[in-house]
């Protein structure tokens, strides 16, 4: 079951591409996160930050807490890290039956195994940004960030 998931997200990431991402592409791709959320009630925050840390867009929807400020820092740095989804890479260690927070390989307090954060992979550059979101469940987290992204790339 863990490996029909992993085939999943990694065919997400196949088609999760851009041809380019500036400031104008993290605004439209966060504004329609936003959207998307406000308009299903969810109190989520979003976050579209670039590898070194700087932040291109950021918001918070009614029911965000100050939690989740901590969630977004480590599940990017999981994204930044592995150059792939939290979820994909939560996927893989489930598969592999292994907790690289239990024995030590990542620390726990700065990254987060779990779904929510997607890579900006530009087609020829690599990973250069990573959205995350935070306030739902690590599913629908991860599902929202990929619904918007696929969005944003069909207009």
């Amino acid at each position: 079951m863990e490996q029909d998931l992993v085939a999943v997200r990694e065919a997400e990431e196949a088609e999760l591409v851009w041809d380019e991402f500036g400031t104008d592409e993290a605004w439209r791709l966060g504004s329609a996160v936003r959207a998307l959320a406000e308009e299903r009630g969810h109190g989520v925050a979003v976050d579209i930050r670039r590898v070194n840390g700087m932040i291109l867009f950021r918001s918070a929807l009614p029911g965000v807490t100050v939690d989740q400020e901590d969630w977004i820092r480590r599940k990017s740095a999981v994204v930044f890290r592995f150059e792939t989804s939290s979820a994909l890479f939560a996927a893989r260690m489930a598969a592999a039956g292994y907790d690289p927070t239990a024995v030590g390989w990542l620390a726990a307090s700065d990254y987060a195994v779990t779904g929510g954060s997607v890579p900006i992979r530009v087609r020829g550059a690599g990973v250069v940004a990573a959205l995350t979101l935070s306030g739902l469940s690590s599913e629908e987290d991860h599902a929202l960030a990929v619904e918007a992204i696929r969005a944003t790339l069909t207009r």
